[in-house]
């Protein structure tokens, strides 16, 4: 397709987009919460030609050559696809936050002010390989308010395209607009840019993946855009954590889903504990086929250990510390101290999110404010940044930016506000 339909073929879908927005900003709940649910049935029925759709896109993935654990975010299974019409019910039974006073007071000369939260308008979501993703964004959006762009990566263009007819056709059943989701059908390069510069349609963008994706729309969007970086994320095993517990988590934080940004990438342990901590974790870490990038110290430790194992072990470089792997890979480091370990996160981390593990209330505390992340735990794995596990329903991301919106993005940070003011004839004179 020539550029110039390219371009288009986005303005016509950004005019559907702002006429649906002004019928899905009035829409009330009740009608939302029936659009989701026709959504979700929808999607139900349309199984068969989803999962065909999302067989050809893993087959283009493997052939491809994109890695196990990217291939795996893509695939959909039937009990997969469940989950995503499951998602999509749980957001209608989310409380509608569009009219919700967040606060009011009454001024001396009587005037009532009240700030209530409303949609944002068109929101632009361009992300990489999750297929989940659509659903996800397209319910959020629309509980609260808003129209969705969706612009996919070419590793799931099918896979969307399917998943984004059958929501389009629970909506148009339910007698709200189907172009309040829109997929833009083709996965150019040259998109990413059109839509960036599609400031009178879309009023924010939200970018999810790579570095290279989301520093391209920050530096050539001409609407306020929500970031979504790396999860460079850290777990610190202190010296009084119970050793047990933190080999468990270590590994849930690894291996279970080693392809998502709430993975760890980083396991720093305090030097006290290094040998009996790293001669037990590390073992089990490479018998899952972690490959361990560790620091001299610690490689002194797990390196006699990789026999046998279908891990193994290598020096990790400064880069390390600082690398998204997304992949059963881990950089390993012992640190002297808990002031240490707050140190090097906030120097090589990306403020996604980081754990410590320890039983001492007062070093948790400390890690717990020192740490500068949209997400901090004491005692608990990092996987659980996530909007189903904050509760939110589902979520757009997990956002690493410090204003409005920081940490899983659920209904709340998918509305702005605005402030309703009552008078009785009061004038400023």
């Amino acid at each position: 397709m020539s550029a110039e339909s390219t371009n288009s073929q986005l303005l016509d879908i950004g005019r559907r987009a702002r006429a649906a927005a002004h019928v899905i900003a009035r829409a009330s709940t009740e009608a939302k919460d029936a659009a989701l649910l026709a959504m979700a049935g929808s999607v139900d029925r349309s199984a068969a030609a989803i999962l065909e759709a999302n067989a050809a896109d893993v087959a283009a993935a493997v052939k491809n050559g994109l890695t196990s654990a990217m291939t795996d975010r893509l695939r959909l299974d039937p009990k997969r696809l469940k989950a995503i019409s499951d998602a999509l019910r749980s957001v209608a039974a989310l409380p509608d936050p569009v009219g919700a006073i967040m606060r009011e007071w009454t001024r001396p000369n009587g005037l009532k002010i009240s700030q209530v939260r409303v949609p944002l308008g068109v929101i632009g979501i361009i992300y990489e390989s999750r297929p989940n993703v659509t659903c996800d964004a397209a319910a959020l959006c629309m509980k609260a308010g808003n129209v969705v762009i969706l612009r996919g990566g070419s590793e799931a263009i099918r896979s969307n395209t399917a998943l984004a007819a059958a929501m389009r056709e629970g909506l148009a059943a339910a007698g709200l607009p189907a172009d309040a989701v829109q997929l833009v059908p083709t996965t150019d390069r040259a998109d990413v840019a059109a839509i960036c510069g599609m400031a009178g349609a879309i009023d924010v963008i939200i970018p999810r993946g790579g570095r290279g994706l989301i520093e391209t729309v920050a530096r050539e969007a001409r609407m306020p855009v929500i970031k979504h970086f790396d999860g460079i994320c850290a777990i610190y095993v202190d010296a009084e954590a119970d050793l047990a517990q933190a080999e468990a988590i270590a590994i849930d934080a690894k291996v279970r889903k080693p392809g998502v940004c709430n993975a760890v990438e980083t396991l720093l342990v305090h030097e006290s504990v290094a040998q009996t901590f790293l001669a037990s974790a590390g073992r089990a870490l490479l018998a899952e086929g972690v490959e361990l990038h560790c620091d001299a110290s610690s490689r002194e430790i797990v390196a006699p250990l990789a026999a046998g194992t279908r891990g193994r072990v290598v020096e990790a470089t400064a880069e390390d510390f600082r690398t998204e792997f997304l992949d059963l890979k881990l950089a390993v480091k012992i640190v002297g101290s808990a002031g240490e370990a707050i140190a090097h996160i906030e120097a090589n981390g990306s403020h996604h999110s980081d754990a410590i593990l320890t039983r001492n209330e007062a070093t948790a505390r400390r890690f717990l404010a020192a740490v500068d992340s949209a997400t901090v735990y004491w005692n608990a794995s990092t996987r659980f940044t996530d909007g189903m596990e904050f509760g939110f329903g589902a979520e757009i991301g997990i956002s690493t930016d410090k204003f409005h919106a920081r940490g899983p993005m659920g209904l709340e940070e998918l509305t702005s506000h605005k402030y309703v003011l009552i008078g009785n004839g009061q004038i400023r004179g």
